[in-house]
């Protein structure tokens, strides 16, 4: 069954992740076993941007919560950012960590209050994947960080990761 994401605006981002991440787990095995005859063939053709194919459905559910709840998770685009998933840009991720088998890209998102403007803290996605064959061997999963400055993401990330 799957869980909807229900988000408020005065949450915290570490309930946000945990909302997130009760959403992710209720649906991304389903989706991943219905999509994975197409994106085994995608994959041969279009290797890693199949894993945006998947994460086009996976995320936007996600995203529209935060948004209809008060909340921006995007930033202003530059001319050659790639997103995918509704609002995951490439340029706002690391991919650094495992083996060909099993990678893991880890996005981030900033998230403000949208009346204040206030950033809250930072949503991090992140997306185990193989660059071998099509394959998601684990949940994907959200971190959530105090920080949101970029420097201090980075070092949030490497903390939760090495």
């Amino acid at each position: 069954m799957t869980v909807q994401p229900v988000f408020h605006y005065d949450m915290t981002i570490e309930e946000i992740g945990e909302v997130g991440n009760r959403y992710i787990e209720s649906i991304w095995k389903t989706l991943y076993d219905s999509m994975l005859d197409q994106l085994t063939v995608a994959f041969r053709e279009i290797e890693d941007a199949a894993y945006g194919m998947y994460l086009d459905q996976l995320m936007p559910t996600l995203f529209d919560g935060l948004e209809d709840a008060g909340f921006e998770v995007t930033e202003p685009l530059e001319e050659h950012d790639f997103v995918i998933g509704k609002c995951l840009i490439f340029r706002n991720s690391i991919e650094k960590w495992g083996t060909e088998e099993n990678r893991s890209r880890i996005f981030w998102n900033v998230v403000h209050r949208k009346k204040s403007r206030q950033p809250i803290g930072t949503l991090l996605t992140e997306i185990p994947h193989s660059h071998l064959k099509f394959e998601i061997p684990a949940a994907p999963i959200l971190y959530s960080l105090g920080e949101y400055e970029r420097k201090q993401i980075i070092q949030g990330i490497r903390r939760i990761k090495e």
